[in-house]
């Protein structure tokens, strides 16, 4: 079969572009694939409101409304097979593309209003809200991250009072939205870190994010010079984005700040238990808060508010989950090649 050629639009936010990504190494499980990547990011000056019309209107003409809104030059893109995109700024570059060339598209995310999902071919939710639509597949959220190429075991232990983790993830966010931590909440964390390692003779590795305040990353920094609390700190002002696959790799369990969706959906993914810690101010939206209900109910993951972690109540909370048993990346390949069967008509 010759090789699926995809343009890959991409905004400036992990949290949007790890999606498609997740989607990218899906496919690439289905068919080979060569990936032409784009960056998106809207000129400030064009309105959402104006593209919207404009993209309902009969005189649309895809080449002036990328290079007006995005500084993009249609004829410098090759002719592809399939778009894929993630995040809201990526929406209208994704449709001028598809109907530039004509060819199958992916969203991956929620729809602006005034844009209907009949606009794509097929749009990747992880809310139960959209599990009606025809155009909609709704699914854990996408991770290009392959637990079976980390080594990650199929069977993982339960782990609780009787059982203790030997080595820890942590993966530290900060500030984000609704979300917002007090000083005596990131000392609470770290304090519970150390209270873990002295009681189990647990090791963490821990690792920031963008959003970590450089306080909090420096903090982090004088407790890892302790060896006997962590083995490994990862600081994202120098490491930069793409290392969660080494902790992945190595941890048996993962903490994780509820403020990211995405690392908690791929720690998930990577069949790893998942004990999300949050700050007492806090707030989803409905379909955020539907995801993580989905998440929990399924036993993939825990939720500890930062004031009551101790050693006693993280146990507790390891001993109620149940890692993901399969490894999604498959599941969600068979699910595309049903979805999507012109493109891989061998699968």
């Amino acid at each position: 079969m010759t090789p699926l050629k995809l343009i890959f639009l991409a905004d400036t936010r992990p949290g949007h572009y790890h999606l498609a990504e997740g989607v990218i190494a899906a496919l690439q499980r289905l068919r080979t694939v060569e990936v032409t990547r784009v960056p998106v990011e809207r000129r400030w000056i064009v309105p959402t409101r104006w593209l919207r019309r404009r993209i309902a209107s009969e005189h649309f003409w895809p080449p002036r409304m990328l290079r007006m809104a995005y500084r993009i030059d249609a004829d410098t893109l090759p002719r592809p097979d399939l778009v894929v995109s993630a995040g809201g700024e990526t929406l209208m570059s994704n449709i001028c593309v598809t109907r530039l060339f004509g060819v199958p598209n992916i969203y991956c995310g929620s729809l602006l209003r005034g844009l209907g999902a009949e606009n794509f071919s097929l749009v990747i939710s992880s809310y139960d809200r959209d599990a009606g639509s025809p155009h909609h597949l709704v699914t854990l959220k996408p991770s290009a991250i392959d637990p079976d190429a980390l080594g990650r075991p199929a069977s993982v232990p339960h782990y609780g009072r009787e059982r203790r983790p030997r080595l820890v993830g942590l993966l530290i966010g900060g500030n984000a939205g609704p979300f917002r931590y007090r000083p005596r909440e990131w000392e609470r964390l770290l304090a519970f870190v150390e209270e873990v390692s002295r009681a189990w003779g647990t090791l963490w590795l821990i690792s920031t994010s963008r959003r970590t305040p450089a306080q909090v990353a420096d903090r982090v920094s004088a407790l890892a010079r302790d060896k006997s609390v962590v083995a490994r700190f990862i600081d994202y002002r120098t490491a930069g984005p793409g290392t969660l696959p080494e902790i992945f790799a190595r941890a048996e369990v993962i903490v994780c700040t509820e403020d990211s969706s995405t690392m908690i959906s791929e720690a998930v993914s990577a069949r790893l238990p998942v004990v999300g810690v949050a700050p007492a101010a806090h707030r989803f939206t409905d379909e955020e808060q539907a995801y993580r209900a989905m998440l929990i109910g399924k036993d993939w993951c825990r939720v500890l508010p930062i004031a009551d972690l101790t050693p006693h109540s993280f146990a507790d909370a390891l001993s109620e989950i149940s890692p993901l048993a399969e490894n999604p990346l498959d599941t969600l390949a068979a699910t595309l090649a049903r979805r999507l069967p012109d493109l891989f008509p061998a699968s």
